[in-house]
């Protein structure tokens, strides 16, 4: 049995995305259904190892002509030497304007391989096939691709939306404990924006999933894409309403930015991390009661997720988290922008951040 959820939007062609079990071995009759000349695999090595195979003999049982091209696994092959590695092997491989991209792996290769897509020959479609949590419920959907540059996350991109995605439950199965807890970051962090009683599910019942239950796993995926398809629907390149996708990011991505993107956190730990901030520095400004942030901190602590700078093995320094989030691409005007909240389901965008009240926050968080 598989969810179809319709993506949307009066600004790009409308697609679905389909949650199920299974979908691996059936993506070469979804990829024909598009009527591409060709299919390519974009993956990556770790990925290709697992699922390259029954995907590539789905494609080619399908009919579709089909290559594989994997990076090395890690945020590190979202660069400019990875996008070109990409590009030359799909124009090695002749491929032309009627030709498809398949995104399968996690984030990483969605954000490369969609990139990709949308430079080859002006653009041309893509399949997003993410295989991890973290893809499946957020960076799959809604077309955003980047790669990253020494002067931070996801600065060179372009929105560019897939014709298809397909969420299959059964490749989590194999993600390691840390993947699927940081991919459940994506998933409260949908909660703690408009959701509160799916924030409550996922603290209650709903907590097996972050421990690797299909059933819950499922539910927290199907819930997730149908509250970021109707933002997306409403708001493909982030005008508006669509920033509230960013709770949490915006401290995240400095704190990644400042470790060099290395493994001391992962992505989603980090954003579990900044929703933590992003609600206390909330409360800090009379924005938000104290209760709720407790009640968020809470609900990512339970999960297993950072919620304070402590937890991470690195010294922090108040000015550098700052001029990060300075650069960062919600910044308007020389301004902060950051996604704060009213309570856990009622967070909004604020464009007019004081830097010197951040700065006092982060010191008071513990960064130097």
């Amino acid at each position: 049995m598989t969810t179809t959820i319709p993506v949307a939007g009066g600004a790009f062609a409308p697609y679905e995305v389909v949650v199920g079990r299974g979908l691996l071995k059936t993506a070469g009759a979804e990829v024909a259904a598009l009527k591409p000349t060709r299919a390519f695999i974009v993956s990556d090595e770790t990925v290709v190892a697992i699922h390259g195979e029954t995907v590539r003999s789905s494609l080619e049982g399908a009919g579709l002509a089909t290559g594989v091209v994997a990076v090395p696994a890690g945020e590190a092959s979202k660069s400019f030497e990875q996008l070109e590695a990409v590009l030359d092997r799909l124009l090695a491989e002749g491929l032309d304007r009627k030709s498809l991209v398949v995104a399968l792996g996690g984030g990483v290769v969605g954000d490369l391989a969609g990139l990709a897509a949308a430079l080859f020959m002006r653009g041309i479609d893509f399949v997003q096939i993410p295989t991890t949590l973290l893809a499946q419920v957020d960076s799959s959907v809604g077309g955003k691709t980047a790669i990253d540059t020494s002067r931070g996350k996801n600065l060179i991109g372009a929105f560019h939306q897939p014709r298809r995605v397909l969420a299959d439950i059964e490749a989590l199965a194999t993600l390691p404990v840390r993947q699927v807890r940081s991919g459940w970051a994506e998933v409260l962090k949908h909660g703690l924006i408009c959701d509160a009683a799916f924030f409550d599910w996922l603290g209650g019942e709903g907590a097996a999933g972050a421990k690797g239950d299909p059933d819950a796993l499922e539910r927290a995926v199907i819930r997730s894409v149908e509250i970021k398809a109707q933002i997306v629907g409403e708001d493909e390149k982030e005008a508006g309403r669509r920033a509230l996708l960013n709770l949490g990011h915006t401290f995240g991505h400095a704190l990644e930015a400042e470790l060099a993107f290395d493994e001391t956190l992962t992505h989603g730990e980090a954003v579990a991390l900044g929703c933590a901030m992003a609600f206390r520095y909330s409360t800090r400004q009379g924005l938000c009661p104290a209760v709720e942030a407790e009640r968020a901190e809470a609900g990512i602590r339970a999960a297993g997720l950072p919620t304070r700078l402590s937890d991470v093995a690195h010294a922090f320094a108040a000015d550098a988290l700052i001029a990060r989030m300075a650069g960062d691409k919600k910044a308007e005007g020389g301004r902060l922008t950051l996604i704060l909240a009213r309570a856990v389901g009622d967070a909004f965008t604020d464009k007019d951040v004081d830097a010197e009240a951040v700065r006092a926050f982060l010191i008071e968080e513990g960064a130097a």
